[in-house]
């Protein structure tokens, strides 16, 4: 049973001009954001008062439209400011609210008896965290929270100065793009096309069985390259929902694969209570992979793990399969959610810790993600705005872009249910958040050599972000192959986003396309528990897409050059020059071939592959 905490009913809008003026009497209740109930979820009774809940309050920013302006700038390799990346404090001034908003949501907050002393405020003082106890905040919200069992309800939210609080209309899990292992005789998601006779005669044949470390250094060009720069660059893997990388079995995968490596290590970074356990059986199959990949094809640049605690609550919805959401044993759901003060999507946390330190990894992988139709539309917009600070400092994020193909990750196309979680349950092809975000680089994958897309890479188009400049030639080439097929099925011709009462946003262009590259995501060779498998899916091509990164960030800081920082207007600049233009293969999914590889830019891999030697020359 999936049980979830949220109000009923929240209210909105400050009605004084001045923080003095603020009492509860003073404020008046208006709708910020509903959610409609998804299909066959049903309310269930009150949470008990006294648990305690964590609310998050994002306060408007008063100039990300310049943050976002200069990210672009220093991004853009035949721009004056390429790679003029910003200091946390410089980042600060974009983003931190007017001073009139701050007093305002401090003067509310105080009204209620909350002291300064409650809260934690990000750098910039554009979010605040409170933990306060369930009577409370059903008070100063005007909202009363329900347990919900496989449902939300019309959840309604605070306004004017204050953009979102969560958990309120928040449901959604992040869950890791789930490594699918690839027994030999076993060959999931349909058919697999044929290899054929390889175009890189220095691949060893034996890499399409199995892919290793040498493998893919020989197949992305990058073998020879000696790391000169490992004292001021780092790579960075992020793991969520209980993943712990085991170091144990990283030196047997490094003895296997990698003998010089032997021996060494990553620093593990606990955030929010996260707890670094290093006993083999709570070693995690996505944490391994992330780690032994990332780090062997980058090594010896210092490595980091980063392991954020709390399970996020989660709109389930009619195409996310039951049984994803795991417990200890000796934790129903339930009281999971009501004894742990973390009920906010763990990307929140992580991206708080981070951006507050001044020195963060120069490269960062995360194979981790959501159905985007399951994640509020405010607060997806606000959280990746934080990961544009990211760039705006200097760092390449990188995110799986799911291994769904176009539909919802269920391995039998038959059984997807590719819906819209909006109560009208239309027929809709299924994006993946934070992959949609534009301020993020997303990697889809392929098989086989020479590479044909993965028949699960996900792809699509975004419904909640509009696509960037940097994206419309390629888009608007592929587009025009279509011809129309699948009109409806994704946001071709703009959204219309319902963002409060009957405010209308009408998007101009389709909007952004993921993924914006690929590299190689079926049989991975790593050590979990001890034991040498096989896995596979965009938690593969990943890390070794950052990997690369890693390496190419190492030789521009050795030749004094800034580190890349965000990627894509560089890559969608140049990379048809660098990278290998993948042609064949499809996503299929929701009922429909999905779309098809094909030359040039493609919802299924992208810009292509990359080749690293032809990377460095257009990179450094």
């Amino acid at each position: 049973m999936k049980l979830s905490l949220l109000p009923l009913f929240l209210f909105a809008a400050i009605s004084s001009t001045f923080a003095a003026a603020l009492s509860p009497r003073n404020l008046t209740l208006q709708v910020k954001e509903s959610v409609t109930t998804p299909h066959g979820w049903t309310r269930l009774g009150r949470a008990s008062s006294d648990s305690k809940i964590r609310l998050r309050i994002a306060i408007f920013q008063q100039d990300f439209a310049g943050l976002e302006k200069s990210l672009y700038d220093i991004s853009d390799p035949d721009h004056h400011r390429y790679g003029a990346h910003f200091s946390k404090e410089e980042v600060a001034k974009f983003v931190a609210p007017p001073p009139a908003s701050l007093a305002l949501v401090d003067g509310w907050l105080t009204s209620h008896g909350i002291k300064e002393s409650d809260l934690v405020r990000s750098p910039a003082k554009d979010w605040i965290s409170v933990t306060l106890p369930i009577h409370l905040a059903e008070r100063i919200l005007g909202a009363e929270y329900y347990m919900w069992q496989h449902t939300s309800g019309d959840i309604l939210y605070l306004h004017e100065h204050i953009e979102l609080i969560q958990p309120t209309t928040m449901f959604t899990r992040s869950k890791g793009m789930t490594p699918i292992l690839y027994p030999e005789e076993d060959e999931p998601l349909g058919s697999v096309i044929p290899v054929t006779p390889f175009a890189k005669p220095h691949v060893d044949p034996s890499c399409t069985a199995s892919v290793t470390l040498n493998c893919l250094m020989h197949l992305y060009n990058a073998v020879g390259y000696k790391p000169r720069a490992t004292k001021k660059n780092a790579i960075g893997i992020t793991g969520f929902l209980g993943q712990n990388a085991n170091t144990q079995d990283l030196n047997s995968f490094y003895r296997d694969q990698l003998p010089a490596a032997a021996n060494s290590t990553f620093k593990s970074v606990s955030v929010y209570g996260a707890i670094n356990n290093q006993s083999m059986s709570a070693a995690g199959e996505e944490a391994n992979l992330d780690t032994q990949f990332a780090f062997g094809i980058s090594y010896p640049t210092p490595g980091t793990f980063w392991s954020t605690g709390g399970l996020p609550p989660w709109l389930p919805d009619d195409h996310t399969p039951v049984g994803k959401l795991s417990y200890p044993a000796n934790k129903c759901p339930l009281m999971m959610m009501l004894s742990h003060p973390d009920t906010n999507e763990p990307y929140l946390d992580w991206l708080d810790f981070v951006l507050r330190s001044d020195h963060i990894p120069q490269t960062i992988s995360t194979s981790y993600g959501d159905d985007e139709a399951t994640v509020p539309f405010t607060y997806a917009t606000r959280v990746c705005k934080l990961f544009a600070e990211l760039g705006a400092r200097g760092v390449s994020v990188l995110f799986a872009s799911g291994d769904g193909g176009v539909g919802d990750g269920n391995p039998n196309p038959a059984t997807q249910q590719c819906r819209t979680n909006d109560g009208k349950r239309t027929r809709r092809f299924l994006p993946a958040f934070p992959a949609s975000c534009p301020y993020v680089t997303a990697v889809g994958g392929t098989m086989s050599i020479p590479e044909v897309a993965a028949n699960f890479s996900g792809g699509g188009f975004s419904d909640y972000f509009s696509r960037p400049t940097y994206q419309d030639h390629a888009v608007n080439a592929y587009l025009s192959k279509l011809h129309g097929t699948y009109e409806g099925l994704f946001n071709h011709l703009g959204r219309v986003r319902r963002l409060s009462f009957l405010i209308i946003l009408v998007l101009k262009h389709v909007n952004q396309g993921i993924p914006d590259v690929s590299a190689q995501s079926r049989k991975f060779q790593i050590v979990w528990q001890g034991q040498r498998i096989s896995i596979g899916g965009t938690s593969a091509s990943t890390p070794t897409f950052a990997g690369l990164v890693a390496l190419l960030n190492d030789a521009r800081l050795a030749a004094g050059r800034p580190a890349l920082g965000f990627l894509n207007p560089l890559l969608y600049k140049r990379g048809e020059h660098a990278l290998n233009d993948v042609v064949a293969g499809a996503n299929p999914g929701c009922g429909t071939p999905g779309f098809n590889a094909t030359k040039g830019w493609d919802p299924v891999t992208g810009l292509g592959t990359p080749d690293f030697k032809k990377l460095l020359k257009v990179c450094v």
